[in-house]
């Protein structure tokens, strides 16, 4: 919901004294009556007891906090408690930051005091340390702080309102997230403000905006800038002339600022202040003078400049600070008595660079860009000094918390103290699997750690960076800090520990592209290192060694697993879980179990495959492992959404992404977006996977394997709209990033992508060649999984090619490998190839049957594509067998779900055969002949005999002579040079795309 609308009074509390130059805010809100018309039906909805969840986005400087105030002024005249809490940049560091603000908040007003200090007393206490582990213990604390907040509208209606969201960590994002799903029960509207433009993909509050959107939890509305005639209303109302401004003053002022209504304050105040506004033909030229303040920055900048000496000073002191501080904390970062802030403090207000507070005691720069600009403007050395203070100040009091002490302390050149703060609030963090704080203060750890520590905590130090930022999905910074903390653990002498850290080092170089061989060789020379017996039977159960062992064989067995070598990860898999058990490491046999589980659903053991999964999964719920749970959630839904399970793939995805989203764990969630995106492309859902696809190419860019699925399902979904250009872009870049990998599951998708969209521009000797390639690629691991699309598409780019026996001879190829394995979404694909051929071979009875059959398979396993394709091809049978009716009848069929999808192409081929065109695609390249006669023909133009013919293609002369008979007639000519001339004008069928010899 965009802003419109001319404006509306809704002042703003005076500053505290009228003195000096006239105010630099406009007393109106410009622009916005919708929105606060908006708000008004929303205030009369909770005040009636229906709870909203309302969403204030927009760019920096559009006037998002006076449009708050003006929300809160009306709720206070209506009879609402309203409350206010804000972030800063620093509180991405500070888990359930803005809810601590908050609280102290809420104690300063008499109507929220007591529920203030209880949301204060259990934000603060972070859970239990001894009741279960760091997720269980996160989980309680969600759900206690959630509720003490929907208690707040039981007591009343109330306003709860929590500026720049953008700036939130995780868990206060989780809180409201826990609260957004009950407030339609209770008279509270929550009210939250962010930067749009501040939502680039590290944003925690990306995919939680996007969620709660999604699910109708909360509503958005987004404040525009200002239109000509807004700003020139604005304009008006700051040169206070009496009159309209003129419009080339208000063009000016337009094109100046962008419609932002911050920098149309600041341009004004400056030419106010330098005399140069005061009538509208100098006004205009004063716009578009020289030296007069492009950006909203420098016009802050100006308008300070003239202030006094103490007011710069305090202005300074208060950037530092933060947003908004108390008085006695600035007076202590200022140096300067408290009595003595008054009259820098009043200049700041008059000017309205400052604002005071709702709570006494308090004030706060009128918006984050004059705190932003003030502060980067501030010499460094001066800058230094007032950090140190500013710690020194906030030590023993609310405001100490070790990410706040940390930031101050570092930035103070404080190392040595940073290091402690730093790492005890990374530590804190990481027991609340608040990932994303953990790591900024881990690196900050790490930054400020003194130059002699030792090499064993340097490591441990270096490790639990790696965890926090491989869960966060910064894959590079996890794997340079996983190399760093291997390196330092062999510095002092600890051989296992340097070992151990080689598995999860393992795990992000995959997901930055690193191949199986190179992996395969840096755990193999992890388990070398480790002492004790060669023999892996012979190391004892109680060892040190025995349980780091352990875990690099499951990553071993990993990287056998998603390489598809399925032998070597079954055997190192069982003997990985079985190390684990013997050492009561449950979370590496869940590891183990689950890679075995993909072993074998891949091998063709469904149930058996299947069967381990769901234990991993119990058994990682039943001991509170859910980090290890959303590797299995992960495994089962990648795993099923490839061997066309779909129904079972969307479940466990959409479970394991709400899990992970909860723990953080965000390479897990992006790749099984990418997955649940591949699934609603298979259903059919091609509006959905479009728009899931996206998010997740767009949210993943720490994970290559999560850009390659969702570049494989933006092809897919390009190819089926027709879009054959945009389709070719999306596979060549999936493979480029797949080739080096060398993994079939992340190369054959994209060739067989790159393989249709070759089908369908009509080059079928290029998809013969990506189907060759696939199937080379197949044959290398026994596989089948990725095989199956290729049957179909090999057999259709034969046929096209005019190579009949060419399309047998492929079908020959691939048949084995999948009947073997016996995966049942992968069948139907052998049904449909067979229809094809023998539809070819003009024997319309079998090709029924089996186009019936693959039909009727697809849809069973819900595979849309090939499934409306089968459809076309059984309606083509039809026409073959002269059954017009139901050609008709099983086209349109077809033509419907392909114009629901929609894939125009497929739509097309449909609605030809229902109305019985032959235009476009003909049914095959040889019509009106059979493949077979056509074989026989070209065998004539060649000129062979009909011995010759016989001895060639296996048949006997009579059966030959009988083909010729038929040609003759078909063709409506009486000699064999009549049919050589046929095949000559009938480019496409020169070419025998196997380079056959058909005489020898």
């Amino acid at each position: 919901m965009a802003a419109t609308g001319r404006g509306r009074s809704d002042a703003l509390p005076p500053p505290p004294s009228q003195a000096g130059p006239r105010s630099l805010v406009c007393p109106i809100l410009v622009g916005r009556d919708d929105l606060l018309e908006h708000a008004d039906r929303r205030l009369a909805e909770v005040r009636a007891g229906s709870g909203r969840f309302l969403l204030l986005a927009g760019e920096a400087g559009l006037g998002k906090t006076r449009l708050l105030g003006a929300i809160e002024r009306r709720g206070t005249a209506s009879g609402f408690r309203v409350v206010r809490a804000g972030t800063y940049p620093s509180d991405l560091q500070v888990p359930a930051a803005i809810l601590i603000d908050l609280a102290r908040a809420m104690q300063r007003i008499p109507s929220f005091e007591s529920a203030g200090s209880t949301l204060r007393a259990r934000v603060e206490s972070r859970g239990a340390a001894d009741r279960g582990d760091a997720q269980q213990r996160r989980r309680l604390l969600v759900l206690d702080v959630a509720e003490l907040l929907i208690a707040v509208g039981r007591d009343g209606p109330a306003i709860v309102s929590l500026e720049d969201l953008h700036w939130s960590d995780d868990l206060t994002l989780e809180v409201l997230e826990a609260v957004a799903r009950r407030i339609p029960d209770v008279p509270l509207l929550l009210i939250g403000t962010y930067r749009s433009d501040e939502l680039f993909p590290r944003v925690p509050m990306r995919e939680w905006r996007a969620r709660l959107l999604a699910r109708r939890d909360a509503e958005e509305v987004r404040l525009g800038r200002l239109s000509a005639d807004d700003t020139a209303r604005m304009t008006s109302i700051l040169i206070e002339t009496g009159l309209p401004v003129g419009r080339d003053v208000a063009e000016a002022v337009h094109a100046r600022t962008d419609g932002i209504p911050l920098h149309v304050e600041e341009l004004l105040g400056v030419l106010a202040a330098a005399g140069l506004a005061g009538g509208p033909g100098a006004g205009a030229a004063a716009v578009r003078g020289a030296g007069v303040p492009e950006t909203v920055e420098e016009a802050i900048v100006a308008r300070l400049e003239p202030r006094s000496a103490a007011a710069r000073s305090v202005a300074r002191a208060g950037a530092v600070i933060g947003r908004a501080f108390d008085l006695d904390l600035l007076a202590a970062v200022a140096d300067t008595e408290l009595d003595r802030l008054a009259d820098p403090l009043d200049e700041l207000a008059e000017h309205f660079v400052l604002l005071p507070a709702r709570m006494p005691g308090r004030y706060g720069f009128r918006h984050a860009l004059i705190c932003d600009t003030i502060y980067d403007r501030i010499p460094a050395a001066e800058r230094r000094r007032l950090h140190s203070r500013t710690a020194d100040a906030a030590a023993g009091t609310d405001l100490a918390t070790d990410a706040f002490l940390a930031l101050h302390l570092e930035r103070a050149g404080r190392t040595e103290e940073a290091f402690v703060a730093a790492t005890r609030g990374a530590r804190a963090a990481a027991a609340l699997s608040s990932h994303t704080e953990a790591r900024e203060l881990f690196a900050c750890a790490v930054r400020t750690a003194p130059a002699d520590l030792p090499p064993g905590e340097r490591g441990r130090l270096l490790e639990a960076l790696g965890a926090s930022a491989a869960a966060t999905d910064h894959n590079a910074a996890a794997a340079e800090a996983y190399a760093a903390a291997r390196a330092a653990y062999l510095a002092g002498g600890d051989r296992l520990a340097a070992a151990a850290v080689v598995g999860p080092l393992s795990a992000v170089r995959h997901l930055l592209g690193d191949d199986f061989e190179t992996r395969a060789a840096a755990l193999r020379s992890a388990l070398s290192e480790i002492e004790g017996p060669p023999s892996l039977h012979q190391v004892p159960a109680d060892s040190a060694s025995d349980r780091v062992r352990g875990r690099l064989l499951a990553a071993l067995a990993s990287a056998f697993m998603l390489d598809r070598r399925l032998g070597d990860g079954t055997e190192v898999a069982l003997e990985a879980r079985r190390l684990a058990l013997l050492a009561d490491d449950p979370s590496t046999a869940i590891d183990a179990a689950t890679t075995l589980g993909a072993c074998l659903v891949f091998a063709g053991r469904m149930d058996e495959g299947w069967g381990l999964y769901e234990e991993a999964i119990a058994s990682a719920r039943s001991q509170g492992l859910e980090p290890q749970a959303g590797r299995v959630y992960r495994m089962i839904g990648s795993s099923a959404s490839v061997l066309v399970e779909y129904p079972r793939a969307e479940r466990s995805l959409r479970e394991g992404i709400e899990l992970s989203e909860r723990l953080e764990l965000w390479n897990h969630r992006h790749y099984m977006a990418a997955h649940l995106a591949h699934v609603l492309w298979a259903t059919g859902r091609w509006e959905a996977a479009d728009e899931v696809a996206a998010h997740a190419l767009a949210d993943g860019r720490g994970g290559i394997t999560t850009r390659i699925t969702a570049l494989h399902v933006l092809g897919d979904l390009a190819l089926g709209r027709d879009r054959l250009d945009e389709a070719r872009v999306a596979f060549d870049e999936a493979l480029s990033l797949a080739r080096p990998m060398g993994e079939l599951q992340r190369v054959s998708p994209a060739l067989w992508g790159l393989a249709e969209t070759a089908l369908a521009a009509r080059d079928p000797v290029r998809a013969l060649r990506l189907c060759e390639e696939g199937r080379a690629a197949s044959a290398a691991v026994a596989d089948a999984a990725y095989l199956f699309p290729f049957v179909v598409t090999g057999v259709r780019a034969a046929l096209a090619a005019g190579d009949p026996q060419g399309a047998r001879s492929w079908l020959a190829s691939v048949e084995p490998a999948v009947t073997s394995r016996g995966i049942p979404g992968t069948l139907p694909a052998l049904e449909h190839a067979h229809g094809l051929i023998a539809l070819a071979d003009g024997a319309t009875g079998q090709a029924r049957t089996a186009l019936r059959a693959a039909a009727d398979g697809w849809r069973e396993r819900g595979r849309v594509w090939e499934g409306t394709w089968a459809l076309v091809d059984l309606a083509r049978a039809h026409v073959r067998a002269n059954q017009p009716a139901d050609a008709a009848r099983v086209a349109v069929g077809a033509a419907e779900v392909a114009d629901a999808l929609p894939a125009p192409a497929l739509a097309r081929a449909a609605r030809e055969i229902a109305t019985g065109a032959r235009r476009g695609r003909p049914e095959a390249p040889w019509d009106p002949l059979t493949a077979r006669e056509f074989e026989v023909a070209r065998l004539i133009a060649d000129g062979l005999t009909n011995a010759g013919i016989a001895g060639s293609l296996g048949l006997s002369p009579k059966t030959v002579a009988s083909h010729v008979e038929h040609i003759l007639g078909r063709l409506g000519v009486a000699r064999r040079a009549e049919i050589a001339a046929w095949i000559a004008s009938r480019p496409v069928l020169h070419s025998r795309p196997h380079g056959e010899d058909r005489e020898q």
